[in-house]
């Protein structure tokens, strides 16, 4: 008997066997994955600003895995001895290139811009009082942001346009007090935004660089009424009606002697670390509706505005220009966005500390998801439609969050630690 060829093929047998138990396991796993609805292989990764940190954060998010970490983080900024508020974020089409508006500085506020492979600083430009939100226009090329103004005179700001590029400044134009919000339709051709401080959507023309169109966002009958609540035992000779609506400089002096005007800003301030309270002290009150966004459909039908002083989302008929739907929601909806598949609209609930999901077939809010922490803020979708990545700013010296919401299952998935007052977020990119 021949040992040595009995051990070989002895050996030989063994080793197929492993090799077939191995195989049969990887087609087990194989199969698990295909059959299992929930199981999603992409990793995605999102930009979001820390306003009271001076810092922009990289979160990465596994699908699969159900969790979330921050790999990078940028600090921002260009003194290093105050609070210069990383306020608003966009990715460039190309994916090339992310821009943070800077709210802070002496006195206005600038854009920057930064390479996504190296996150190093490419250019800067000034801009106005405090720059916010803004998007880059595929018909164009050009960079739309909104100067909100939250420390000026009570007067209209303005749009200013940008070459990303070389990050010169191209145009500059007047639109409403206090606009935010802005976001383009699919085309770039169009831009709109909302002006908080006279219940406004602004439509602008990306390529004429002027405001197009405005439409008021107010129920009259309501606006009369709140109106006279609030002015209460003033004597203006000056009443909401249909036919003579109060100006929005009339409704500001009224305002001003109830001596209301602190309200609004002690809640934008819930979020601010008291030793950074001192850049936002200037009072201001809002209208009614007090709108703080605005996103277009992907269908370019309709344009969805957040009401965060009614507690609604106010769905407008893009090519007839009026109010289509009132969809009531929780408390005070700050930012939003549609769903690419054009199913759902998200929204940050600020006042309720929640995110908002509502079904636009239906036009009802079907659920409120409690966040992770207080003072929910921005709102950005994977292009799947799948995921919702909600920035959370938490409350004075608290560390923010961006919590990511299953669309699908109207839950929250994962949550992960983010600097403080965590406010911008965009969209970057999804990975295998």
């Amino acid at each position: 008997m021949n040992l040595s060829l009995d051990n070989d093929f002895a050996l030989r047998s063994s080793t197929s066997s492993i090799g077939r138990l191995n195989a049969f396991l990887i087609l087990l796993v194989v199969l698990s994955l295909v059959g299992g609805e929930s199981i999603n292989a992409q990793v995605y990764q999102v930009y979001v600003a820390a306003e009271s940190d001076d810092v922009v954060q990289r979160v990465s998010f596994d699908a699969s895995e159900r969790v979330a970490w921050i790999d990078t983080t940028i600090s921002v900024g260009r003194y290093p001895t105050e609070t210069d508020g990383p306020h608003g974020m966009t990715v460039a089409p190309d994916g090339q290139s992310w821009f943070v508006s800077i709210a802070h500085g002496n006195p206005y506020g600038y854009l920057a811009k930064y390479d996504t492979k190296t996150n190093s600083l490419q250019g800067t430009v000034d801009l106005g009082l405090f720059p916010a939100s803004m998007e880059i226009s595929k018909h164009t090329g050009m960079l739309y942001v909104v100067n909100f103004d939250l420390h000026g005179e009570m007067e209209p700001s303005s749009v200013m346009v940008v070459d990303p590029e070389t990050m010169d400044l191209i145009s500059e134009f007047e639109t409403g007090i206090m606009p935010h919000g802005t976001r383009l339709n699919t085309k770039g051709t169009k831009g709109y935004h909302v002006s908080m401080m006279s219940d406004e959507l602004i439509e602008i023309d990306t390529y004429g660089f002027e405001v197009s169109r405005r439409l008021s966002l107010r129920n009259t009958h309501e606006t009369e009424h709140s109106m006279n609540e609030t002015l209460d035992h003033t004597h203006s000779d000056h009443h909401a009606t249909e036919h003579n609506p109060p100006t929005i400089k009339e409704q500001l002096e009224a305002l001003e002697s109830t001596g209301g005007r602190m309200a609004w800003m002690n809640e934008m301030n819930q979020s601010k670390p008291k030793e950074d309270m001192d850049h936002s002290q200037m009072a201001h009150h809002t209208p009614v509706v007090k709108p703080t966004w605005a996103d277009p459909h992907p269908n370019d039908r309709y344009v969805y505005v957040a009401g965060n002083g009614s507690d609604e989302i106010i769905e407008i008929d893009v090519e007839k220009w009026t109010l289509k739907r009132r969809i009531p929601t929780g408390k005070a909806p700050y930012n939003l966005e549609v769903s690419p598949d054009g199913r759902y609209l998200i929204s940050a609930l600020k006042g309720a500390g929640a995110t908002s999901i509502i079904d636009l077939e239906q036009g009802i809010e079907i659920t409120q998801i409690p966040n992770s922490r207080k003072i929910s803020h921005g709102v950005a979708i994977s292009p799947d439609s799948k995921f919702a990545f909600i920035s959370v700013e938490g409350i004075g010296g608290e560390a923010g969050s961006v919590d990511i919401i299953s669309i699908e299952n109207k839950e929250r998935v994962a949550v992960v630690e983010t600097g403080k007052q965590a406010g911008g977020i965009a969209f970057f990119r999804m990975t295998d």
